[in-house]
């Protein structure tokens, strides 16, 4: 994932330096590069990259009776920064670790929402966040009835998981977007993809 060994494909980027800041948990860099502009001439930038690896999420939803299942989760980060009480509304998520994105998104919708999914979409690979995160997300989505459910969901407590499941019809999930009660970027863009491209597009 890049950072520790950066690529060389672009010739218009020469990195000069990389230096390890934290591996405290995944791996924050320092890294001094020069950029080749538009006029001619090389400029020197640093930059600070988090690669924490790359992951997967997935909306679940029932089309018959025009529903999604998210999760409710504690997120430290946005309790810091503005939101009442963390407790943010999500897609199933979760890193790839060591398998590959449907692999990984399966064993995600399982723990955390007990559902054993079928057939499973692709929908599109995302960067979250490019200017500081290395992380691609991969998008998912398949479908979920009571015939699908496993077990009970919740994530995992070794991993100081405590997730509740939330279902909602598509019409308050989009409302909830407009109102700020969802604020999750990839929740938004799969929920506006259901409806515009997905299992709940008209047309």
């Amino acid at each position: 994932m890049g950072a520790e060994t950066p690529p060389t494909s672009n010739p218009r980027v020469r990195v000069t330096d990389v230096r390890l800041l934290s591996d405290n948990w995944y791996g924050l860099h320092s890294t001094t590069f020069e950029y080749l502009g538009d006029d001619g001439q090389w400029n020197s930038q640093s930059r600070e990259t988090y690669d924490r690896g790359n992951g997967a999420t997935i909306l679940l939803y029932d089309p018959e009776r025009r529903t999604v299942l998210l999760t409710s989760q504690f997120r430290y980060p946005v309790y810091v920064n503005g939101h009442p009480d963390g407790m943010l509304l999500e897609t199933a998520a979760g890193l790839l670790d060591d398998d590959d994105p449907e692999t990984a998104i399966r064993r995600e919708a399982i723990e955390e929402t007990g559902h054993e999914v079928g057939d499973v979409t692709h929908v599109f690979d995302v960067y979250m966040s490019p200017g500081s995160v290395t992380e691609r997300l991969h998008f998912y989505a398949a479908p979920y009835s009571a015939a699908t459910r496993r077990n009970a969901g919740g994530g995992l407590a070794d991993e100081g998981e405590h997730i509740t499941m939330v279902e909602l019809s598509i019409d308050e999930a989009l409302g909830m977007i407009e109102d700020g009660r969802i604020a999750d970027a990839k929740t938004i863009m799969l929920l506006q993809w259901s409806v515009l491209r997905g299992p709940f597009a008209e047309g």
